[in-house]
C-alpha cells in the first residue's frame, strides 16, 4: 500500500466518530466556501485544501460537504453569500481576505469563520487578540505590510535609476491603508516617490492606465479580490504601457505579471484546513490563536521580464524560488 493511501486511511479512520455522528441525523457536515475571486484564479489555493482536507479524514461528498459561492471580486457579493450560507446553517464558513470575514462577521456571530488570511484581524475588531480571537473568527494573518519594503527593494533592483513609483490598490480594502502607509515609509527610506492609483470597481482599472502618461517607472500593486480576479487585465495593460510590477502571490505572475513576493497562499489554505478540522470536531474558534504564516515565495516571469527589456542579475535569479520561462 502506498504511504498516501495509509495517510488517507488513518485520516478517515480518525474522522469517522464525527461523521457518523453527522450522517445520523440526515445530513453531512458542512462546509461554506466563500470564494472572493474566480474558480480560475483560486484553483491551485482550493486544491491546497481540499487535499489536506482528504488527508485529515474530510472527503468531499462523502464525509464533509462543501458547498462553493464566488464573488468575481465583487465586495457587494461577500454579504450576500455569508447571508445565504447563514439561512443554509453550514457548519463553518471558509474564506480569505479581511474585507468577506468582516462582511460574514456581520451576518452571524454564531457560525464559526475560517480565513486562510487576514490582514490585521485585531486592528478591524473581528478577534480580541491573534493568542484568543475570543469570537467566531479563527485563521491565519499575514501583516502585508510587512512586506512592502522587500517588493520595492525589488523592484529597484530591477529597474535601473527607479525614482517613481505608483502604487496600486482597492481602497475599499481597509487593509490597503496599512500597506499604503508601509508603502510610504518604505519609498522614503530608498528615496523613491509614491503615487497612489485607487481603484474601486472593474471600470477604473483602464482609466488609471490612461491617466499615468509616463508619470511612473513601476507599479507596486496591492493584492486584493478585485484585483486577482483582473489580473490579466492589469499584467496586459502595464505590459503595453512598458511598466515593470511586483504583486503579492504567483498567480499574478502565472498570468503574465514580471515579479512577485508574499506568503504561499496554497500552504495558507493547507493550514486553514486544520482549522476547520478543529472546529468540525467540537473545538471553539475562540480558543483556537490565530496563526502566521512561515513560507514566502519570490516567483519571477522571465518571459515578461525579457519583454519589458529589463536585465535580470543571476545573483537574482537564484534568489527566486521558481522562474517560470
Amino acid at each position: 500500500m502506498r504511504r498516501r493511501d495509509v495517510i488517507r486511511l488513518l485520516g478517515g479512520a480518525a474522522a469517522w466518530p464525527v461523521v457518523a455522528g453527522a450522517q445520523q441525523g440526515g445530513k453531512l457536515l458542512t462546509i461554506g466556501f466563500l470564494g472572493t475571486s474566480t474558480p480560475s484564479a483560486m484553483s491551485q489555493w482550493v486544491a491546497a485544501f481540499v487535499q489536506r482536507l482528504r488527508e485529515l479524514g474530510w472527503i468531499e461528498g462523502r464525509t464533509v460537504a462543501i458547498e462553493y459561492r464566488w464573488a468575481d471580486g465583487r465586495s457587494e457579493r461577500f454579504a450576500e453569500i455569508a447571508a445565504e450560507f447563514v439561512r443554509r446553517k453550514v457548519d463553518v464558513i471558509v474564506t480569505h481576505s479581511t474585507p468577506p470575514v468582516v462582511a460574514a462577521k456581520q451576518v452571524t456571530a454564531a457560525i464559526p469563520i475560517v480565513s486562510a488570511v487576514m490582514g490585521d484581524p485585531v486592528g478591524t475588531g473581528v478577534a480580541a487578540s491573534l493568542a484568543r480571537p475570543g469570537g467566531n473568527v479563527t485563521g491565519l494573518s499575514v501583516l502585508t505590510p510587512d512586506l512592502a519594503g522587500k517588493r520595492l527593494e525589488l523592484l529597484r533592483e530591477v529597474v535601473p535609476g527607479l525614482r517613481q513609483v505608483a502604487f496600486l490598490a482597492n481602497v475599499d480594502n481597509p487593509i490597503t491603508a496599512l500597506e499604503a502607509g508601509e508603502v510610504q515609509a518604505s519609498a522614503r527610506a530608498l528615496s523613491l516617490d509614491v503615487t497612489t492609483l485607487e481603484i474601486r470597481r472593474p471600470e477604473d482599472i483602464a482609466s488609471l492606465f490612461e491617466t499615468l502618461g509616463g508619470r511612473t517607472q513601476a507599479l507596486y500593486v496591492a493584492g486584493d479580490p478585485l484585483v486577482l480576479t483582473h489580473r490579466v487585465r492589469i499584467n496586459t495593460l502595464a505590459l503595453v504601457a512598458r511598466l515593470p510590477a511586483i504583486y503579492n502571490s504567483r498567480e499574478y505572475v502565472e498570468a503574465g505579471g514580471p515579479m512577485s513576493y508574499g506568503v504561499n497562499w496554497p500552504d495558507l489554505f493547507r493550514r486553514s484546513a486544520d482549522y476547520v478540522d478543529k472546529i468540525l470536531r467540537g473545538t471553539k474558534p475562540a480558543d483556537i490563536p490565530i496563526e502566521q504564516p512561515t513560507k514566502f515565495d519570490f516567483i519571477i516571469n522571465l518571459t515578461t521580464v525579457k519583454a519589458l527589456g529589463l536585465n535580470v542579475s543571476p545573483a537574482l535569479l537564484l534568489r527566486a524560488d521558481e522562474v517560470i520561462e
